[in-house]
């Protein structure tokens, strides 16, 4: 598959020209992926996902990395107290440098933990400052021996072969340009992941990216909700949902590529999903898995319309 994408004058891409889609390292990993959509709460089942999942409860050992934010050390100090705070005591949480000798000493802290937590901010940012550095390397050698990785909010965004930015309302009401350009790869799938999902109101920004880009498999993550993939498996936890948005081989019309010139978005027609707590999506069939596998419902009054809803738009 290929994106479109072009160089801003910062040297940043955008959608506009076709690129390679970056390889994934999930395929044949034994690793755990945790996809949190923001405002984790400490206490939250969907931090609580990570925390288990390491045994960071139990004394192992965690690392944290806040270089999406543009104020890492008070984010830093943020997270430090906030796993404190539920008992999670054997954590690190150190401020990424572009120096060899300070990637080389966050490389070796991964090397011995169980898991790395991503904190928010900006995905571009964190993907910029860590691709092709002994840190990425050795968060990448964690997830493809087993051990867990953890994203919220543009932690989360960074972790898919492909992270977007942007295509929103800023502040001031001006229009912030759509960004499409490679994330760290560790979830593949061709997934693109979108956070703060129901709560940002960001179903049309999901609805743009799938329909300029049909191979993408868009996931919207709400806040405080988390989906935990392991072998191409994802089980939403937490206190959302997930939207899940398929434009593969459905999309008969759209005029995307128009949006430049002041049109609005149409489009038919996507095939979307929702799915809600303790579900499961395979990310492989695109599917839910209480569907492809046969397996009862995970609620024992079975799939209600609540829960679980799937059209095609």
């Amino acid at each position: 598959m290929r994106e479109r994408h072009e160089k801003r004058e910062n040297g940043v891409p955008r959608v506009d020209e076709p690129v390679d889609v970056p390889a994934a390292s999930e395929q044949g990993s034994d690793g755990t992926l945790i996809l949190i959509g923001g405002a984790a709460t400490p206490h939250g089942h969907a931090m609580r996902s990570f925390i288990d999942a390491t045994g960071a409860a139990n004394g192992a050992r965690i690392v944290g990395l806040t270089t999406a934010s543009g104020e890492a050390v008070d984010a830093a100090a943020y997270w430090k107290g906030a796993f404190n705070h539920i008992g999670v005591r054997n954590v690190d949480i150190p401020i990424f440098e572009a120096r060899e000798d300070v990637d080389a000493r966050i490389a070796r802290m991964i090397d011995e933990a169980q898991g790395v937590f991503l904190g928010g901010g900006d995905q571009v940012k964190l993907v910029t400052s860590l691709s092709g550095t002994k840190t990425c390397a050795a968060m990448r050698e964690l997830f493809m021996r087993g051990g867990t990785i953890c994203g919220t909010s543009a932690g989360a965004a960074a972790l898919s072969q492909l992270t977007m930015a942007g295509g929103e309302m800023d502040e001031e009401g001006n229009l912030v340009e759509q960004y499409i350009g490679p994330g760290f790869g560790l979830l593949g799938h061709d997934a693109i992941i979108d956070t703060h999902f129901s709560q940002r109101r960001r179903l049309q920004r999901l609805f743009l990216v799938v329909a300029s880009n049909t191979q993408l498999f868009g996931l919207g993550i709400d806040e405080d909700t988390a989906l935990v993939v392991h072998d191409g498996v994802g089980e939403v936890v937490g206190a959302g949902g997930v939207t899940f948005v398929d434009g593969r081989d459905t999309v008969r019309f759209d005029n995307a590529g128009d949006l430049e010139k002041g049109r609005q978005l149409t489009l038919s027609h996507l095939r979307v999903g929702i799915v809600g707590t303790h579900y499961h999506l395979d990310l492989r069939r695109r599917e839910l898995h209480e569907l492809v596998s046969g397996e009862p419902s995970p609620h024992r009054r079975g799939m209600s319309n609540s829960a679980v809803v799937v059209a095609d738009l």
